[in-house]
């Protein structure tokens, strides 16, 4: 036999083999594929949590950081981590950093919050919550085309509904402390562990997560969504198998399903074509050889959807970052970016007349924070509907801006990286890299602002850095691998580019085309699988 040959009989074999078990999961992947497009795995978008805090009152909020105890202004404005002030079971407080985990400050008396938070804190605050966004009236993905398209808008104004005094008659069920569970694999929540899960019944059912370590509401995931999620993410993710949130078991086991997946697939379209007559027909009048139905729908539909179905289970493999290969070498030097931090914060540090300031500008912030740009302190504040504006510092008094000007940002985002920079532009509209997903997506919780500063540098990996100019944060930050692996993952995976997400039924439409195609093709292998796993028993026991 020569190579050839036995080459190809390897590949015939590679796919018999690992599609027999391959298929199966392939078919779950395309089901759950299909319900990730509308339902995606719980998260809290930044404009559902900003949707139900409540408005600072300049009559009754807050203490100056000067006067908050334990220096907690100027000590951690010293880091990058910043300070926020926000509300925590409807009372105004502090948010500081100590030795990279939060600690709270009572925000009218600046004094620190003792101990971790309480089940009734936390009961407190996913009532709160709850009534919260209830009363907003807008879901999340509302909030983000309004950011978006700049809407100005009056919020609703807030419903003050009462913390209910008798608990047995409230829609509030405290379930314990968790240390992690099926919703909370994120990362991101390492710090705020153990959480509060806390079931709330009305207005809607849904399942909340509360930081022991601040009170803050961390998670929310409604009961609807939950259900959805067994044949949606959870499924997709294989999640099953992952106990931690940093689990190199389930990382590998996803690995390796996917790259015998991978092997699948591909082997089956080279078979397939193989196997297809083009230039003349078979016996029986086909040009594929195969007369029984599963077989022949089986490698036909492979030969029509094979390729898609190639390129999602490898996007899927590459999804997994395998050995790191588009992990950045460095990171945007972000303390160079902030600057020095000695400058006094002067009429900053007064958290009322920042609110004042605000509120003669016609704009009812729920948050600050405070940061710092090239040595300038300023404070960004959001509102309800999670649109920003900037108060800082000129000629000794305050002034609110609705965002940076490329020119005030661009010498410290050149201190980003140790290299030169090579090119520089205004982003106006999302591009190929820099854009927004709808809150259903994995990705849909991270905010792509505009405009943009982006700078590219010359550095080893030709990082490119984007700069969201409402926040005057770094909205994004891609190394050469990172852009590669946006190619490689993101767009054969979900096919994202701007031109694409703002057709979105159109695309939803040839999405869930294609992913029946692939239904169909893992359908038939399984039943083929299950056949001669079947006639092999009987043989043996023969």
């Amino acid at each position: 036999m020569s190579m050839a040959s036995k080459a190809k009989r390897l590949m015939y074999l590679a796919h018999r083999w690992t599609g027999i078990a391959g298929c199966l999961l392939m078919l779950l992947w395309f089901v759950s594929g299909i319900v990730m497009l509308y339902v995606g795995y719980p998260k809290l978008t930044p404009w559902e949590r900003l949707a139900a805090l409540p408005e600072l009152d300049p009559q009754s909020c807050c203490v100056a950081l000067d006067d908050a105890a334990d220096g907690a202004g100027a000590g951690t404005l010293s880091s990058s981590a910043g300070l926020v002030l926000t509300s925590i079971a409807g009372k105004p407080a502090y948010v500081a950093q100590d030795a990279g985990r939060p600690a709270v400050y009572d925000g009218a008396r600046g004094v620190p919050h003792k101990g971790p938070a309480s089940a009734e804190d936390a009961m407190r605050a996913a009532w709160l919550f709850a009534q919260g966004t209830s009363a907003t009236g807008r879901h999340a993905g509302e909030l983000v085309a309004s950011r978006q398209t700049g809407d100005s808008g009056q919020d609703a104004p807030s419903v003050a509904t009462p913390w209910p005094a008798a608990q047995t008659q409230a829609p509030v069920v405290y379930q314990g402390l968790v240390e992690e569970d099926t919703w909370t694999h994120s990362r991101s929540l390492d710090v705020h562990r153990p959480l509060h899960k806390v079931e709330i019944s009305a207005p809607e059912p849904v399942t909340l997560y509360i930081s022991s370590r601040t009170g803050q509401v961390m998670l929310d995931a409604p009961a609807a969504q939950q259900r959805w999620n067994y044949v949606g993410a959870w499924l997709h993710w294989l999640y099953a198998f992952r106990s931690t949130s940093s689990d190199p078991v389930w990382s590998w086991t996803v690995i390796v399903l996917s790259l015998l997946g991978t092997v699948s697939a591909l082997s089956g379209v080279l078979v397939g074509i193989w196997r297809w007559r083009f230039s003349h027909r078979y016996k029986s009048g086909s040009r594929s050889p195969y007369r029984e139905p599963w077989m022949k729908w089986h490698h036909v539909a492979g030969l029509l959807f094979g390729g898609f179905v190639c390129t999602w289970i490898f996007s899927g493999l590459m999804s997994m970052n395998p050995v790191g290969v588009f992990s950045p070498e460095r990171k945007p030097d972000l303390r160079a970016y902030a600057g020095s931090m000695d400058a006094p914060l002067g009429p900053l540090a007064d958290s009322r007349s920042i609110i004042a300031a605000l509120r003669e500008d016609g704009f009812r912030p729920v948050e600050l924070a405070w940061h710092r740009l090239d040595g300038q302190a300023y404070v960004l504040a959001h509102d309800r509907r999670a649109h920003s504006r900037i108060v800082k510092l000129r000629e000794g008094g305050l002034v609110v801006a609705r965002a940076w000007t490329a020119e005030e940002v661009e010498p410290a985002a050149r201190r980003l990286f140790p290299a030169q920079t090579m090119q520089t532009s205004l982003v106006a509209q999302h591009d190929i890299y820099y854009y927004q997903r709808h809150p259903a997506a994995m990705n849909g919780a991270l905010v792509r602002g505009l405009p943009a500063l982006r700078m590219g540098f010359d550095d080893p990996e030709h990082t490119w850095v984007y700069i969201d100019l409402n926040t005057g944060q770094v909205g994004m930050s891609l190394s050469r691998s990172q852009r590669i692996g946006r190619w490689l993952f993101y767009f054969l995976h979900s096919w994202d580019t701007p031109a694409l997400l703002d057709t979105r039924t159109l695309r939803d439409a040839v999405l869930i085309a294609l992913s029946l195609g692939g239904i169909v093709v893992s359908a038939a292998g399984v039943v083929l699988g299950w056949r001669r796993l079947r006639r092999r028993r009987r043989a043996a026991s023969a």
